[in-house]
């Protein structure tokens, strides 16, 4: 009986956080829930799981550390942060432009941002598919759902930022 291809828990490295606001903790957190509820995560060459993820930034990489459920390691993936640059400087700039309009916005107005700033998360979940093809194997929303966690860990970096 193979076991499921799937996150049980996620931890974001400390280090790499940087104190944010309440509406990205929020995210933050509903993200990391959403991703434990439902998500497929199958790591290249891999028999099975269930998996633990540490992400963490580490000279200048996205890092994703893998253990086991009993928490010994699996493998890691290194990844460039230079095709996520320009994404989540976007998406944090309209994220920004969002919580602004949600005070005193026309819903139009609300509407028309919050529609871009989908679209940005789309663009960076493809992205992280991409980037992630061949190294370890993920469905669109646990993409998506990564990428916020990605963007959470960005703050602290300022290879992003430039």
């Amino acid at each position: 009986m193979s076991k499921p291809f799937r996150l049980v828990d996620i931890e974001l490295d400390a280090e790499s956080l940087q104190a944010a606001s309440a509406d990205v903790e929020q995210e933050r957190r509903v993200a990391i829930f959403d991703l434990l509820e439902a998500n497929s995560f199958r790591p290249a060459g891999s028999h099975g799981g269930p998996y633990v993820l540490r992400l963490a930034l580490e000279q200048g990489r996205l890092v994703f550390d893998v253990q086991t459920e009993a928490r010994a390691p699996h493998g890691r993936v290194m990844l460039s942060l230079t095709p996520f640059r320009k994404i989540v400087k976007d998406y944090f700039f309209i994220c920004d432009s969002y919580y602004k309009a949600i005070k005193t916005a026309a819903p139009s107005q609300i509407e028309a941002i919050d529609m871009g700033r989908r679209g940005l998360h789309n663009e960076g979940s493809q992205v992280l598919q991409e980037r992630l093809a061949g190294k370890i194997e993920v469905d669109h929303d646990t993409a998506r759902r990564l990428f916020t966690l990605i963007c959470a860990l960005h703050a602290r970096d300022d290879t992003l930022s430039s």
